[in-house]
Parts: C-alpha cells; sequence; structure tokens
C-alpha cells in the first residue's frame, strides 16, 4: 500500500515538473522572413520637380497704342502669323519725333538680332555636321573593336544635343524675324498710318498653345508691355532641384525617369546640371544648397499630351544599375561591427547572424556583394527577442 502512494505521489510530482518546464521553457519568436532573389538593382536620386517648357515666347506691344480687348484665352492654339492682340493709336505722341528715332532703332536692333541669329544657325548647322561625322567615325570604330560602347553613346547623345541646338536657333530666327516685322511694322505711324487710326496687328511669333493672357481687357500700354505668353506644349522638359551633393552624381547623360505623375513612368535623360547654386530652406527651416538638373524626355507615351507647363511630377536620377543582383529587402539589414551590415540567416528553425558587404540599396532593396547566396531566407526587421540561434517560428501570411 506503502509502495502504491509513493508510485502515485512520484508519478505527479514528475508530471508537476514536466508542466513547470514546458510552461517555462523559452518560445520560438515569430518572424517574417524573405527570399535572397538575383535580378535588376537600381539606386538613384530622387526628388520632386515640376515640368516647364523649353521654350516660352511672351508677345508685347511693339509701341505705346490702345489695346482692344483680347478674345484669346488659355488652352487656345494659335500659329506662327496669327493675329493675336490689335493696337490702335492712343494719342499723337504715337508719331512725334522722339517716337519715330525710337521705334527705327527698335527696327534696327531687330534687324541686328535677325542677323545674329542667322549666324548662329550656321554655326549650329556645321556643330551638328562634325557630330555626324564622329558619330559615323565612332560607329565604325565600335564596330571594329577599337572603342567602347560608352564611347559610342556619347557621340549619339552629342548629336542629339547638336540636333536640339540647331532647333532652338531656328525657332530664335523665326521669333527674331517676326520682331523685325513687329518693329518695321512700328515705323508707320511715322507715315501716318496709326495717327489716321488705322490699327496695327500684333502676331503670333510661333506655334503653340496660349499659356496665360496678361492683358485681356482694353487699356493704353506703354511699348513692352506683355500681352499674352505662347509654347508648344509637345517640347516640355522636367527640372528639379537637387542637393549639391546629389547633383554631382546627376551629371549630363544619366538616366532618368519620371514618375508620379498620373501615368506610367516615363524615360528620359539629364541634359543640364546648372553650374551655380543656390539656397534654398527646407521645410524643417533648415537651409540647403541646391542646383537646378534639367531632363530631357526620351520617349513619352501619348497620355503625356495631358501635361502642362508646371505640372508636379516626382524625378528619380539613375545613378547605379546592376544586372544579376543579389537582393534583399531593406528591412532585413541593421548595423553590425564598425559601420558594417548584417542580417538574421533563417537555418531551419534558427536564426542565424550573417554579416553580409552591401555594395548599394534603394528605398525598398539592397544589393548584396557577398554573404548571401540566392534562394536563401532572411528575417525581415527582426524583432529585439531575436539573436544568433534563437529559435524562430515564420510567422504565417
Amino acid at each position: 500500500m506503502f509502495k502504491k502512494s509513493y508510485l502515485i505521489w512520484a508519478a505527479g510530482g514528475a508530471a508537476t515538473i514536466g508542466l513547470l518546464a514546458w510552461a517555462f521553457a523559452p518560445r520560438p519568436v515569430q518572424v517574417e522572413s524573405a527570399a535572397v532573389t538575383v535580378g535588376h538593382f537600381e539606386q538613384g536620386i530622387e526628388e520632386d520637380g515640376q515640368t516647364r517648357l523649353k521654350d516660352r515666347y511672351t508677345v508685347s506691344t511693339p509701341v505705346a497704342a490702345r489695346l482692344a480687348r483680347i478674345s484669346l484665352r488659355e488652352g487656345d492654339r494659335v500659329a506662327a502669323g496669327d493675329a493675336v492682340a490689335v493696337l490702335v493709336p492712343a494719342m499723337s505722341s504715337l508719331v512725334d519725333e522722339r517716337s519715330s528715332q525710337e521705334a527705327a532703332a527698335r527696327y534696327k536692333a531687330a534687324s541686328a538680332n535677325v542677323t545674329r541669329t542667322n549666324a548662329r544657325v550656321e554655326r549650329t548647322a556645321v556643330t551638328r555636321e562634325e557630330a555626324q561625322l564622329e558619330l559615323h567615325r565612332t560607329e565604325k570604330l565600335a564596330r571594329e573593336g577599337f572603342l567602347s560602347a560608352s564611347r559610342l553613346d556619347s557621340a549619339r547623345l552629342a548629336l542629339a544635343g547638336a540636333q536640339r541646338d540647331l532647333e532652338i536657333a531656328r525657332a530664335e530666327r523665326e521669333a527674331a524675324v517676326h520682331e523685325q516685322a513687329q518693329a518695321a511694322a512700328a515705323l508707320q505711324p511715322a507715315s501716318g498710318n496709326l495717327q489716321a487710326g488705322r490699327p496695327f496687328t500684333v502676331r503670333a511669333p510661333v506655334d503653340g498653345v496660349v499659356l496665360r493672357v496678361t492683358q485681356p481687357s482694353e487699356a493704353t500700354l506703354p511699348a513692352g508691355s506683355a500681352l499674352l505668353d505662347i509654347g508648344d506644349l509637345r517640347q516640355l522638359e522636367v527640372v528639379a532641384d537637387l542637393l549639391t551633393t546629389d547633383a554631382v552624381q546627376a551629371q549630363p547623360g544619366r538616366r532618368a525617369v519620371v514618375e508620379r505623375w498620373g501615368g506610367p513612368p516615363v524615360e528620359g535623360h539629364v541634359r543640364r546640371v546648372d553650374p551655380g547654386a543656390f539656397t534654398k530652406v527646407s521645410a524643417l527651416g533648415i537651409e540647403e544648397q541646391r542646383v537646378k538638373v534639367v531632363v530631357d524626355l526620351d520617349s513619352p507615351p501619348p497620355a503625356w499630351r495631358v501635361i502642362g507647363d508646371g505640372y508636379r511630377v516626382t524625378l528619380r536620377v539613375i545613378t547605379q544599375s546592376v544586372d544579376q543582383a543579389v537582393m534583399v529587402p531593406v528591412g532585413a539589414l541593421f548595423p553590425y561591427a564598425d559601420g558594417g551590415a548584417a542580417v538574421y540567416r533563417v537555418d531551419g528553425g534558427r536564426a542565424r547572424l550573417q554579416p553580409v558587404e552591401v555594395a548599394g540599396r534603394n528605398g525598398s532593396e539592397a544589393w548584396i556583394r557577398s554573404g548571401l547566396q540566392a534562394g536563401q531566407r532572411v528575417i525581415v526587421y527582426p524583432p529585439p527577442a531575436v539573436a544568433d540561434g534563437k529559435r524562430i517560428e515564420l510567422r504565417k501570411a
């Protein structure tokens, strides 16, 4: 009887000890994990930007006169030579000696401007021809294996830039010719045209869209008063203010992507980085040195046509692009040792501390140069309870 009671008490004590051991035994830490992948990695500089017309033309009054009410409104299309405003004489001073001399001087200045723009067109045409010849030579040498692909890309970009400079020079010449015609028409008051009450028509210098009507109502205006702005919305660029520390990496020719404008990403490239920086106060009240970076669009989609001047976009300048890169989520990394980084690798049911060499990172992924292999799993956002060798349990999605 005594032996039987002893066995019962022993069994109960053993069960109690077992229950206490199970209750106080360390539990596996629940964690989230992600796979180590291999793919295309990109690192870039991201900043808010806005669209801007490459060329904006402000139509102004060539002489002091009375402006008739302008019927055009923002968004109306005009062609080069279309009438955009009508001026009528306001006072006899339009035809006095001083006004005649001023009009003659403006005509001479406009004629000189035409000569200057003609010379620039010829100079840019020669530059484009030189770029074309250089591209042909570079293509031939690249096919023979004497030059690298980057040299060929530089030659192609130089030709594209020379072509754009030629287009700009031709547009400036066209505008200068119209300004000369306006200045020549301003000499008409001396012959009595305006004094006799004949209206003077102000015409559009180029094809485009009316961006802003500065003076829609009838008014008497001095010479040089702005009437309206005209521009071609098909010729848009993107400009952003980058920190000077970032701008040194966004050199001309760098690939850029325009995002969050309301449509798919649009490819482009950096055309110009302004040589001078300026001070800008951030939202936190910190003075920052920034510089303007201008990006040309390579092949905007049809939906881009709805974008206008001054629209807000997000600009991402690509500074690093690697294929077949080993990548992990940035949430898996944490500081380790002296300026290094590490991750917790999933090894069966335990966490293993794994130092890694990080070659680059963006907003979501990090490029691992060494320390991990594709197919392994790492812990994402490891909780404080995780340590090397700690038992873990993968949290179910």
